[in-house]
């Protein structure tokens, strides 16, 4: 009997989508019996087969972002510039392309050259989010396609609808069937894909957990790209803010934009104690205004639902822990409907809790802690295992510099939130937000690699020391 799997809308809880559960061994092997003639077309073909994919997601970008709404929840206003991003990633993925792995020609010994060019790997998995279901493996699936890979794509359980969109968009461009395959399936089939000997490499974006599950199986396995982007415990300094209104709105929008369910949102406001607490009545006033509600009300929401119960459950669960543990809350963690996901924006002072856990609330969670000085700021913004976005809004240039110079993180920002990090730049994380693999502008330096030749045109060798004499002499 053929196993379904069933999306369903988190803002309604109506079903958006059913379909049956592929099979990873032909979705491997097709796209191995594909990717050598694809691999073989020129560089100019495929871009201009990805051109043609931008196109036809322009095109139907209304039906896009209507669908990635519903099936994420998020505003409409928001799907549509996650279409956007979409769109966008092609520019940008070529360019990278000529920029990273551009060939090079150099003068070598004897009269040779020096070439560098660069091949792709082969089959790339692909494992995708629910938050942004369409631009993140987007960004791996462009510039893999570019090089010259074929693609198994699996996208989340909790967005299949979108996934199956997105392949389809790129069939309708004209990518070859084989080229790009779309794996539907749960957490199961994304173990077997991730272990399938038919694949080339990996390039994740999820939990730490499972990043970390899967570095490690890929430890035995140096032959294969293991590319790893992993979330984020980031902080939000503000540090002597000289406009306490734009720190609060910057503050609100790195914390609660997608319903805090970014991975460089901001889960950790440090402060300076005593000189905190406008900024923190502000940040509330504000996150009492914003209209949470379902992707197409009206007026147009700030905030969406999160993505299902179960993780609307979790965040109530680890937001009481928290107040047990000490913390004070500042503004409550409320769920209108039990039989819903949509969560209000929450603050809560965790200055006092003396054991505050590591962990990437992935929601509407602002956790507040307190510091005497500037130096504390910093400790504090470092005492974490992750490393992927950090802000530090007030402060002197000077301060800054002091910040940017300290703080470990792969996106450090000042007097701009943590979140919307640029697509024509490097995005990654340290820690266990990832594995040096950063994506978006250098995800060309992990869909290549590049094989050094020295050439020429006739051979030419001679051996100068070490040889006996002809005739036989020393």
């Amino acid at each position: 009997m053929t196993e379904i799997l069933t999306s369903s809308e988190p803002a309604t809880g109506a079903t958006l989508w059913t379909g049956p559960i592929g099979d990873t061994d032909a979705e491997v092997e097709a796209a191995r019996a594909a990717w050598a003639g694809w691999a073989a077309r020129p560089l100019t073909v495929r871009i201009e087969t990805m051109r043609r994919f931008a196109n036809v997601v322009r095109q139907r970008k209304d039906q896009f972002a209507d669908l990635i709404a519903r099936e994420t929840g998020k505003p409409l206003w928001e799907a549509m510039t996650e279409v956007d991003s979409v769109i966008g990633k092609v520019d940008i993925s070529a360019a990278a392309y000529s920029e990273r792995t551009a060939q090079r020609k150099m003068e070598g010994a004897l009269g040779a050259r020096v070439a560098v060019r660069h091949k792709p790997h082969g089959v790339l998995a692909v494992l995708g989010p629910y938050n942004f279901p369409a631009h993140l493996p987007n960004g791996h699936i462009v510039p893999a396609l570019i090089a010259g890979n074929a693609v198994v794509f699996k996208p989340s359980e909790k967005t299949p609808a979108t996934g199956e969109f997105l392949v389809g968009a790129f069939r309708e461009a004209g990518v070859p069937e084989g080229v790009v395959r779309c794996l539907i399936g749960g957490p199961e089939q994304g173990k077997v894909l991730a272990a399938h000997p038919g694949i080339d490499g990996l390039l994740f974006t999820g939990s730490a957990r499972a990043g970390m599950a899967l570095h490690q199986q890929f430890a035995a396995q140096p032959q294969k790209i293991l590319a790893l982007e992993m979330g984020g415990n980031n902080p939000l300094v503000v540090w002597d803010a000289p406009d306490i209104y734009a720190a609060a709105i910057i503050a609100v929008q790195s914390a609660f934009l997608s319903a805090g369910q970014r991975c460089t949102a901001a889960r950790r406001l440090i402060v300076r104690d005593g000189a905190h607490q406008e900024l923190i009545d502000t940040v509330c006033k504000l996150a009492d205004r914003l209209i949470v509600d379902h992707p197409h009300a009206a007026p147009a929401p700030f905030m969406g639902p999160v993505i299902d119960n179960p993780a609307a459950d979790h965040l109530q669960e680890a937001y009481l822990d928290l107040i047990l543990k000490g913390g004070r809350p500042i503004k409550h963690l409320d769920r209108a409907d039990e039989a819903k996901p949509f969560l209000s924006p929450a603050v809560i002072d965790v200055t006092e809790v003396e054991r505050r856990p590591d962990v990437e609330l992935f929601g509407p969670v602002l956790q507040v802690i307190r510091v005497p000085d500037f130096d504390a700021a910093l400790a504090e913004a470092n005492a974490t295992r992750y490393g992927l976005a950090a802000s530090l809004v007030g402060g002197s240039p000077q301060l800054y510099d002091k910040f940017w110079a300290n703080i470990r993180s792969g996106v450090i920002n000042w007097n701009r939130p943590t979140n919307g990090a640029p697509s024509n730049a490097p995005f990654g994380g340290i820690g266990l937000s990832g594995n040096h693999r950063p994506s978006a502008y250098y995800a060309a330096d992990y869909c290549a690699y590049p094989v050094t030749s020295s050439e020429a045109e006739s051979a030419r060798a001679s051996i100068g020391i070490g040889l006996r004499d002809v005739n036989g002499d020393r």
